[in-house]
């Protein structure tokens, strides 16, 4: 706290002395000094504050994973017959290129409902870190055929693949199904063992975090093998397939056309691949 007046000297100043002509001793320096113990912790006034520690970033779980995300059909495949009729080749015996899928009783299709929870899916693990690749990149093309899905899985070295589908069965058939691999002499037999790792991881992850029945129709506590499938038996990477959900059913149906709901499901599947991937 200043003691005098800005610009007041003591005692008047120089002017009074002026006018009366004595001399005035001269006034004695006041020093001030505080008596206030200092705190512990107190910045000094004036010292500059200490810049606050930057916040540590978010740890990314899957940074440096490329995961393959193959959305089930497309949207246009059915203007094009010719094209997704086309017989290729799956080892095990010939296949059509692609089909157009199923939908639900009031027409919500699968090729919408596969593109719609894949675009989630891969906005979730993005946020963590992984390299994602979908198979598709829209709802209104034809195609890939199913060897391309596989291809496209093989050449990004992945460390995990996932197709994601919802079935057309009998309208009393509900629940989910995870479909993996079987050997049989060809280059899927390798990563035979970390398919049935992957389905595992994903069935778990899936009924934990959706609630829905395992398949009342199809695998045993939801879990199917295939050989006939090209998606799985030409894949070099670890791969399954997951049938979500039965769009026939009432009961299914009504889940899987609620966007809240697919939201739930991509969670569900992104924790399944993390917890595959560690």
């Amino acid at each position: 706290m200043a003691l005098l007046g800005a610009g007041v000297t003591a005692c008047g100043g120089a002017a009074s002395t002026a006018a009366t002509g004595l001399q005035e001793a001269p006034a004695a320096r006041v020093t001030t000094v505080s008596t206030a113990p200092a705190s512990a912790g107190r910045t000094p006034v004036g010292a500059a504050a200490a810049p606050e520690a930057a916040p540590e970033a978010a740890p990314e779980p899957l940074a440096g994973k490329v995961i393959v995300i193959d959305p089930g059909h497309n949207g246009g495949n059915h203007r094009d017959p010719k094209a997704i009729n086309k017989q290729v080749n799956v080892l095990t015996q010939w296949k059509a290129c692609d089909t157009t899928g199923t939908a639900t009783n009031n027409g919500y299709s699968e090729a919408a409902f596969t593109w719609d929870v894949s675009r989630r899916l891969a906005k979730i693990l993005r946020a963590e870190g992984a390299t994602v690749k979908l198979t598709r990149d829209g709802n209104s093309g034809v195609g890939p055929c199913i060897t391309q899905r596989a291809a496209i899985g093989n050449q990004a070295h992945a460390d995990a693949a996932v197709s994601v589908h919802a079935d057309g069965a009998a309208a009393q058939s509900r629940g989910f199904h995870v479909i993996m691999p079987e050997k049989i002499g060809g280059p899927v037999d390798p990563v035979v063992g970390k398919s049935r790792k992957l389905g595992i991881a994903l069935r778990d992850a899936y009924r934990a975090g959706t609630g829905l029945p395992y398949s009342t129709y199809i695998g045993k506590n939801a879990l199917d093998y295939r050989d006939d499938l090209g998606g799985l038996n030409l894949s070099t990477v670890p791969k399954v397939f997951i049938e979500t959900g039965n769009m026939r059913n009432a009961a299914d149906a009504s889940r899987l056309t609620n966007a809240a709901f697919r939201q739930r499901i991509a969670e569900s599947l992104a924790k399944g691949l993390r917890d595959y991937l560690g």
